[in-house]
């Protein structure tokens, strides 16, 4: 019985809500993995802060051209129409409202949609970075994350401690047991594993969640 979804599952849900043709900046690390899943018939347009505009998959092991990589320094190849441009120039995508959906990854979600994926602690990121803009300038803000820490502890809280990406940013959370909408200040469920009860899940998350009438079983292939 599967007890959590994987990451390669997390991201691949994610990937099924991307429309075609939308211009889309995953976060690094994790959140990159959501390219390797676009449906068949969609692609998407994806942007990474250092200044490249309709980028594709990573290149087969000892062909890359480190010229070519991305924000998080991995190597990238083009897809056709492709551009360059400066570091100033991809900002001003993003903070023009550019930028369709942005996926990221999180330590906290709280319940009004405020994102913390950034620490000075132990072994933290050493700066907010690009995140704090991609979070107030992309229309849509989704995170990817595992549901809980790896002491157990819930990344979906009512409000964060850790310090904040963006306030009020965060519209959709894809864990590893469920899908959450956050509307009008409330976490709202919309899919959960199957073999994971509504009790146990609520007490694996650190605020309420809204029940709605209908909530899809959150199922993915095996990856």
């Amino acid at each position: 019985m599967t007890t959590k979804l994987s990451n390669a599952q997390i991201a691949w849900r994610a990937a099924q809500d991307i429309a075609d043709g939308a211009y889309v900046n995953l976060g690094i690390g994790f959140p990159e993995m959501v390219a390797k899943f676009q449906p068949p018939g969609r692609q998407a347009v994806f942007h990474t802060e250092n200044g490249v505009l309709g980028f594709g998959e990573a290149p087969p092991a000892g062909e890359e051209d480190w010229d070519l990589i991305n924000a998080g320094k991995k190597a990238i190849t083009l897809k056709p129409g492709a551009a360059f441009f400066h570091h100033a120039d991809s900002f001003a995508m993003v903070r023009g409202g550019h930028l369709d959906v942005a996926i990221l990854g999180a330590y906290q979600v709280a319940q009004n949609g405020d994102l913390a994926n950034w620490s000075t602690g132990p072994k933290g990121v050493p700066a907010v970075g690009g995140a704090m803009d991609l979070v107030h300038g992309a229309k849509r803000v989704a995170v990817i994350t595992d549901h809980v820490t790896k002491d157990g502890k819930p990344k979906l809280v009512k409000a964060c401690t850790l310090p904040l990406t963006g306030v009020g940013c965060v519209t959709r959370v894809y864990t590893s047991l469920a899908v959450v909408d956050i509307q009008d200040g409330r976490f709202v469920l919309r899919e959960k594993l199957p073999s994971l009860s509504l009790d146990e899940l609520q007490a694996l998350t650190g605020a309420e969640l809204v029940l709605p009438d209908h909530i899809a079983d959150l199922i993915a292939p095996e990856l």
